[in-house]
């Protein structure tokens, strides 16, 4: 027993010596890089709601389309245009004009699912184009947003990201009610 003891505590001991070494030789970590400009953390978040818009826009079945909740919600479609449609709020009122839409895009116009897809897809391009052209300086520039208050243009894409968000947030939901899988929430090929 008293042997059995001893090497018990021989093998605990070189293991725990080993510890430090395994740890050290992990190999060399790059150091982390900088952190991004306001424009580019913008346009970094813009782009990845953007892309979560577009992939639900491409894998949304048509026949689920006008599907609401219940009867005084969005339908499915009518959700996705409003999130996409609505970052027009951003890129127009950022360039000095008026918001293209009052509401919503009209869904008469935007029937087929290939029209819809090729929508979202123009929103969050020119969306992410507008804010390429802006650097740090650009995007603490002060529009009118038709609020009580100027707003910087950064400000102003943070907002509509969140907002598309917002809703991307409501689709997820609609998928789960139909017992599908949003593609982000999908395993990873």
């Amino acid at each position: 027993m008293r042997k059995w003891n001893k090497l018990v505590g021989l093998v605990f001991g070189l293991a725990w010596a080993a510890v430090p070494m395994v740890a050290q030789d992990g190999g060399e970590k790059d150091p982390p890089k900088p952190a991004l400009g306001a424009s580019a953390k913008i346009l970094e978040q813009w782009n990845e709601i953007g892309q979560k818009l577009i992939a639900i826009a491409e894998d949304l079945p048509e026949d689920k389309y006008d599907y609401k909740p219940n009867p005084d919600a969005r339908s499915f479609i009518e959700q996705l245009l409003h999130a996409s449609g609505s970052m027009y709020s951003f890129t127009d009122i950022a360039q000095g004009k008026k918001a293209r839409y009052d509401n919503d895009p009209k869904r008469d116009e935007l029937k087929k699912k290939a029209e819809v897809v090729a929508f979202v897809k123009q929103c969050v391009k020119d969306g992410a184009d507008l804010i390429k052209t802006r650097d740090d300086k650009g995007l603490n520039k002060s529009v009118d947003s038709g609020s009580p208050w100027l707003i910087h243009v950064g400000d102003l894409a943070y907002e509509l990201i969140e907002h598309s968000g917002e809703h991307y947030g409501q689709l997820v939901v609609y998928y789960r009610v139909n017992n599908m899988v949003p593609p982000e929430s999908r395993p990873k090929k």
